[in-house]
């Protein structure tokens, strides 16, 4: 059985719906050999990382870089992580009141540094809270899970 670990920071209900929606959509393919392991960044550890065959992060835009809490996540796994998870394929969705860039760049500049691999594009939610973001963290959940599931990553 192939794992897809989610790692979202929730501080709202709004987060909250985006990384369970990742989560409903991933689910989609449980029957097709996907064991699913959705955790905080607060609660993951390396472990988490090295359990996974694929990961899809997911962070708020603070201040214009990632959560506090990815950073911590990053902060108490990389070293450890460094040349055990190379070629790791991973997504992002970002939860962005402005544009994200920062954020993006943040992540970006970490995973590139772990030798990860960026399977999509980061999936930019900007501005105000709108409920279309639900269904397009599901079909990112969704479309991991099917990649994962066909061997494609």
């Amino acid at each position: 059985m192939k794992q897809l670990t989610i790692i979202g920071h929730t501080p709202s209900n709004n987060t909250l719906k985006l990384r369970d929606a990742v989560r409903d959509g991933a689910t989609i393919e449980k029957s097709a050999g996907i064991s699913i392991n959705i955790k905080t960044p607060f609660d993951a550890n390396i472990d988490d990382l090295l359990e996974a065959d694929a990961l899809i992060l997911g962070t708020t835009e603070n201040l214009g870089y990632m959560s506090g809490a990815l950073k911590d996540f990053f902060d108490r796994t990389y070293n450890a992580a460094l040349d055990r998870t190379q070629g790791l394929p991973y997504a992002l969705y970002i939860r962005a009141g402005l544009d994200g860039t920062g954020t993006k760049r943040s992540v970006k500049s970490i995973t590139t540094g772990l030798r990860w691999r960026q399977v999509q594009e980061p999936l930019l939610l900007r501005g105000e809270w709108k409920e279309a973001f639900v269904e397009e963290t599901k079909e990112l959940g969704q479309a991991m899970a099917v990649g994962l599931a066909a061997g494609i990553f």
